[in-house]
């Protein structure tokens, strides 16, 4: 078997429950460290309004790369760490993904290994790129930022879309699904605020570690609200 991801997204409505899970942005690590089969794994939390460097203080994401879907599935089924988020949260959503291509580096590797079971009737086109800025140029980073997201707005083939991260500011990442492969390049090439994006991003060099990665989602336990009724 190959090489699966798993993405979650927990939502958190009471003040007490959002301190508890920022809490556990460190106090998960113990427990995650023992978890058979996982590879590797990210906390995170989330920006408002989709790619936006203001914290998100509802969401947080825990991403985990897995040796198998056998090792995920008894994680998600049996693990006394998830029966926990669940119980604190009141918004949940796994999505399963194997990846298709990944280009960069994450903490100074690439985690995540081209699967061998890519489905050719599933359509849909998972993204997650990450980047960490050079303090010297956050300032230029943010300013340009609505300008590049711009073509987002009223996007038919984006289904969902949401900032992430490690730390503020800092070290930001964006997930997003698409309906197709082809609605994914006409964002990434033929707008022209993005297109001017990745010029700028040549030209300034203001990334000191930036990774993209493909995936092809394929399953997915519970609901998100902004999702809305996913196809897989």
């Amino acid at each position: 078997m190959s090489q699966v991801t798993t993405i979650t997204f927990f939502k958190y409505h009471t003040l007490r429950n959002k301190i508890w899970a920022f809490g556990m942005m460190q106090f998960a690590h113990v427990a995650l460290s023992e978890v058979k089969g996982l590879q590797d794994y990210k906390l995170m939390g989330s920006g408002r309004d989709g790619f936006n460097p203001f914290a998100d203080w509802s969401v947080y994401v825990l991403l985990q790369i897995w040796e198998n879907e056998e090792e995920a599935n008894v994680f998600f089924e049996e693990s006394v760490l998830m029966k926990r988020y669940l119980k604190k949260s009141t918004e949940r959503c796994s999505l399963f993904l194997k990846n298709i291509k990944a280009k960069g580096e994450w903490s100074g590797k690439n985690p995540f290994v081209k699967s061998d079971s890519i489905t050719e009737n599933n359509p849909y086109i998972a993204v997650i790129t990450r980047a960490t800025i050079k303090l010297s140029l956050l300032y230029k980073f943010w300013k340009y930022v609505p300008t590049s997201q711009k073509s987002l707005e009223n996007n038919k083939g984006l289904m969902f879309t949401k900032g992430i991260g490690e730390v503020p500011f800092l070290q930001m990442a964006t997930f997003s699904i698409w309906k197709d492969k082809e609605s994914l390049m006409q964002f990434a090439y033929g707008s022209k605020e993005h297109a001017q994006a990745i010029e700028k991003t040549k030209k300034l060099n203001w990334y000191s570690e930036e990774l993209f990665s493909r995936f092809q989602p394929y399953k997915s336990i519970g609901t998100w609200e902004a999702m809305g009724e996913l196809p897989f």
